[in-house]
Order: C-alpha cells, then structure tokens, then sequence
C-alpha cells in the first residue's frame, strides 16, 4: 500500500506492508536515523517522534497509521525555532547526553514546552520518564529544560514586543 503524509514539512509517500512499523519506514525509506528502534516495546523512548503534536514511540506505531497526518522526527525539530531554545537551555545547564537517547529526550522536552509554557520539576521529571536513559542526570536535564523554558518566554515576549 501506499502512504502519503507530512514529514518534517514536507507532503512524502511510501510504500509499506501492513506489518511496517514506522520508525522502520523513517530509517529505511527516509534515511532519518536519530530513532533507534532499540526495546521494539514503545518502553525506552529511544524512537520517540511527534504525530500531529504528539510525542509517541514509533516502534508501537504501524506506518499506515500515519496516513494523512504529520510526522516530526528529531532532524525535523532541529531545523525549528523551538529547538533552538532546547539546545540553548542543554547549553546553559551543561547538559550531556550519549547521543543514543539524545533525540528521544530532547524531543519530550519539546513537547513538554509545547503544552506547558513554565513546567514544574514534577512536569520535567514525568516527561523524561518516557526515555530510558542511564547516562544523563536527572537533575542537569530539570536544569535543562527550565532555562529553555526561560528562553522560550523571552523569545516569545521579544516577538510580542515588536
């Protein structure tokens, strides 16, 4: 079969089985690697990615089920302003990541930032559960997610000042 959706902005089609899931589909057919198909159980987070604004994990997700809808990946977000206010807030709070679970993690404070403007530490602490990740510390990723916050509001209060 044949699907067409939106993908990182742009209208795309792919031919896939009803067996495909997505983060196959984007590794394989669109060469978009930053999700890893690693527990294949929608658990780790690893493969996270946005479908009509919502963050979901694309192993769980059969391609065909993104039929008419938009998909954003981790190569997607980064070309946004609002990544930049990520990457600015990881740069303040000295955040380092592995790479391997960086794409899933960013993409949930995004999508943290997208539906709450001033998180508390409980909000950042639920976002971040849905990546397993050993190798960032909690508390540098709070950090983090807060000073992007901080530069979200000040950008958006910039834009509303002009």
């Amino acid at each position: 079969m044949t699907i067409t959706f939106i993908l990182n902005g742009e209208d795309v089609s792919v031919r896939a089985t009803s067996g495909d899931r997505l983060v196959d589909v984007l590794r394989e057919d669109f060469g978009l690697i930053a999700a890893k198909a690693d527990c294949r159980k929608g658990t780790c987070g690893k493969c996270l990615v946005l479908v009509d604004g919502r963050l979901v994990p694309s192993c769980m997700i059969p391609a065909f089920k993104v039929r008419g809808k938009e998909v954003v990946t981790f190569e997607g977000f980064v070309q946004t302003v609002e990544y930049e206010d990520i990457r600015q807030g990881v740069e303040e709070a000295g955040l380092e990541t592995c790479g391997f679970c960086e794409s899933g993690l960013l993409l949930a404070l995004g999508s943290l930032l997208d539906s709450s403007a001033r998180p508390s530490r409980e909000e950042v602490l639920e976002a971040i559960s849905s990546v397993q990740c050993r190798c960032t510390d909690p508390e540098t990723t709070i950090a983090a997610a807060l000073a992007a916050a901080d530069h979200r509001a000040r950008r958006t209060y910039r834009r509303d000042r002009q």
